[in-house]
């Protein structure tokens, strides 16, 4: 069994020197250093945690205890596209199950896993803080999607398989009517 290995480059590693430089500890970097490594390999795993403690002059122990304590830093490989489905109360009344299972069963996959492709990963999750939009979906940390239905979903799913993301969905905010 191969064993990756990961580096940074002379690029990112300067990169790494002036995140370091915005803090007066260097232990106050390891978030944005763990981001800059997931854009890179995909994934935090451990042994991206212990590239990115031995960069940083840290324990291993302590960039693991960031890395795990948080649910967006991936600790194994996901698809290109990670495809999180609120299933909390105001997107589980909302119907943020059944889009999950529809997720499922159009990429024939179940929650957790990643299509053969590598293309998707799908997760159900708790509270993404949208909760008047729901049920909602957030892509790879990033792109929110607002009050799914099937149809929404077919529409997304085909433009990721193109590599394209969806757009921006401006929300309306409701006006005082005092």
């Amino acid at each position: 069994m191969s064993q990756t290995t990961y580096a940074f480059t002379p690029d990112e590693l300067a990169d790494v020197e002036r995140i370091k430089a915005r803090y007066p500890h260097h232990q106050s970097a390891v978030m944005p250093v763990l981001w800059m490594a997931q854009d890179k390999f995909g994934h935090v795993d451990a042994d991206v945690q212990r590239l990115v403690a031995a960069t940083l002059d840290l324990p291993e122990s302590h960039v693991h205890g960031v890395a795990t304590f948080y649910t967006q830093y991936f600790k194994e490989k996901q698809g290109r596209y990670v495809l999180d489905v609120c299933t909390c109360l105001s997107c589980h009344i909302g119907g943020g199950y059944e889009m999950l299972h529809y997720l499922e069963e159009k990429l024939g996959i179940q929650e957790g896993e990643t299509t053969p492709d590598g293309k998707f990963t799908v997760k159900g999750v708790e509270c993404l803080g949208a909760c008047g939009y729901a049920p909602m979906m957030q892509i790879t940390n990033d792109v929110f999607v607002n009050h799914l239905t099937t149809d929404k979903l077919d529409q997304v799913i085909e433009s990721l398989k193109k590599d394209e993301l969806p757009a921006f969905e401006p929300i309306p905010l409701v006006q005082n009517r005092a």
